[in-house]
């Protein structure tokens, strides 16, 4: 089910000053995908949510879920959370300590005072689902924390919501438990073909689950677009910094061709995949770690051919990161382990300018 957010705005007052949460927020999430409000604390993107499913009430704007309005300032219409449909799980799972599985997940159709057949057969095939058949009578207190959240998630599905929605609900999880239960996730997800929106401020789960992200700062939507899109051509500096790890080179639009847009930097004279700027336009070039392909010794001149020398070295396990000094510029490289540098050796790369991804400052 879509949802269409339009001039959302919220604001908070403390010790006499206005806090700006959200700021004219305007936002379309299509119906039956993964999409990840994404960005740095204090950004706005759990206010956001929380105004979407009821818990917060915007000052301006229209929420809109499907057909119905559920939220407008101008039309005066407020409708409750528990009238619109809508799923959550929380960063705290809020499972009931004194419950036992059944009754945790049972709790919404409780409340609904629904038969205890249709509730026994509901929770039954939710809990199927989420793999947990079996855990009916275990005591909430007595599961690992990734149960726990699949506890919260069948609690969250139990009574087939239109949308379902997640506040950093990994965020509790050790590293290797977060990727698996990130993976079940999105694949339970992917079964139910539903609209969820999930918030998060870790990067990796965004790429990993999303199927659409929108990157917030300071209560706006920056940009939104595919993992893919997002990562690979971003439009702006601070979304293809937060995205991933990048190197970013101030430079100076030098000239515009039909195939690449050549720009001046620290580190020369460099063409890069084409952007529409203006000759003389200060930019940002941003280059990804992964793109940077060392080579021992000097390189020959040529297209987008940079020396440089290794500062220093650092093992990551799977690779190798490399600082390279380049001029003024040091730069990020990463290189598989068994590559034979060393910190103080002379090194040469060639950037393919397809890697070589112009945006605004």
């Amino acid at each position: 089910m879509e949802i269409r957010i339009r001039g959302v705005s919220k604001y908070y007052f403390s010790q006499g000053k206005t806090i700006k949460a959200l700021d004219g927020v305007d936002l379309t999430i299509p119906a039956n995908q993964i999409f990840t409000l994404l960005g740095p604390s204090g950004c706005g993107k759990t206010t956001l949510l929380r105004c979407i499913v009821g818990l917060e009430a915007p000052d301006t704007g229209e929420i809109s879920i499907g057909d119905e309005v559920v939220w407008s300032k101008e039309k005066n219409i407020s409708i409750p959370p528990e009238k619109r449909g809508l799923g959550m799980v929380f960063q705290t799972y809020a499972i009931w300590p004194h419950m036992n599985v059944f009754d945790n997940v049972a709790y919404p159709l409780q409340v609904r005072n629904l038969p205890k057949d249709i509730i026994r057969d509901k929770v039954e095939k939710t809990l199927r689902f989420v793999r947990l058949e079996g855990f009916e009578k275990r005591p909430a207190t007595k599961l690992s924390g990734g149960q726990q959240q699949r506890v919260a998630l069948a609690r969250a599905l139990v009574a087939e919501p239109k949308v379902i929605l997640f506040d950093e609900p990994l965020s509790n999880l050790d590293a290797k438990l977060r990727e698996e239960t990130r993976k079940e996730l999105k694949a339970f997800l992917g079964k139910l073909q539903i609209t969820a929106v999930y918030v998060t401020h870790d990067r990796i789960e965004a790429l990993a689950l999303s199927d659409t992200i929108a990157i917030m700062r300071a209560g706006q939507i920056v940009e939104v677009g595919s993992p893919q899109k997002i990562y690979f051509d971003a439009d702006h500096e601070f979304v293809a910094d937060f995205i991933g790890r990048a190197n970013l080179v101030k430079a100076t639009v030098r000239a515009q061709d039909a195939d690449y847009t050549v720009v001046d930097c620290g580190m020369g004279t460099i063409a890069c995949q084409r952007r529409d700027f203006a000759i003389g336009s200060e930019v940002t070039l941003c280059l990804r770690p992964e793109f940077i392909r060392l080579v021992r010794g000097e390189g020959a001149a040529g297209k987008n051919v940079v020396n440089g020398r290794i500062e220093s070295l650092v093992f990551v396990g799977e690779a190798y990161e490399a600082e390279i000094r380049v001029g003024n510029e040091l730069l990020l490289a990463k290189f598989d382990s068994d590559v034979n540098l060393s910190a103080g050796d002379a090194v040469s790369f060639t950037l393919d300018p397809a890697h070589c991804l112009l945006v605004s400052i």
